[in-house]
């Protein structure tokens, strides 16, 4: 028959193996969450940076309707082209002109919002640009 302490140090061997398995499997629980936490912060970065792509293209795209049509009002433009396909682009336009000696000079200001996605889901992002152009030379 063994000695008792032989038995002890067996079953101390076991809790010691046990502790170290949960500890690692802590360890990669850990580092599996960083990971998806670092792509998912990656992805909103991207979204976030077409968003402002998607409102200077708006910008863009209502200064040349002013500038070139005299077109200046609300309207909104889907992006289907790219990397900003599928953000709707509103635009809100608005125009102050003033008599400079003999010139008009007209004065445009746009608010442009970026929308991707559906609100509250993952992949949502907006962003707001405000412009001021003039037709001044």
């Amino acid at each position: 028959m063994k000695p008792m302490s032989a038995m002890a140090e067996r079953g101390f061997s076991l809790v010691s193996a046990i502790f170290l398995l949960v500890v690692l499997a802590g360890l990669g629980v850990v580092a599996v969450r960083l990971n998806v936490v670092q792509q998912q912060t990656t992805t909103a970065e991207l979204r976030g940076a077409q968003a402002f792509h998607a409102a200077k293209s708006g910008v863009a795209w209502a200064a040349y309707r002013a500038l070139n049509a005299g077109v200046c009002g609300t309207s909104t433009l889907n992006l289907t082209e790219g990397a900003t396909a599928g953000f709707s682009v509103s635009v809100q336009c608005s125009q102050t002109s003033y008599v400079e000696g003999t010139s008009t000079i007209r004065i445009f200001v746009f608010d442009v919002h970026a929308v991707g996605g559906v609100y509250g889901g993952p992949d949502y992002v907006s962003r707001r640009l405000q412009s001021k152009i003039t037709d001044a030379s």
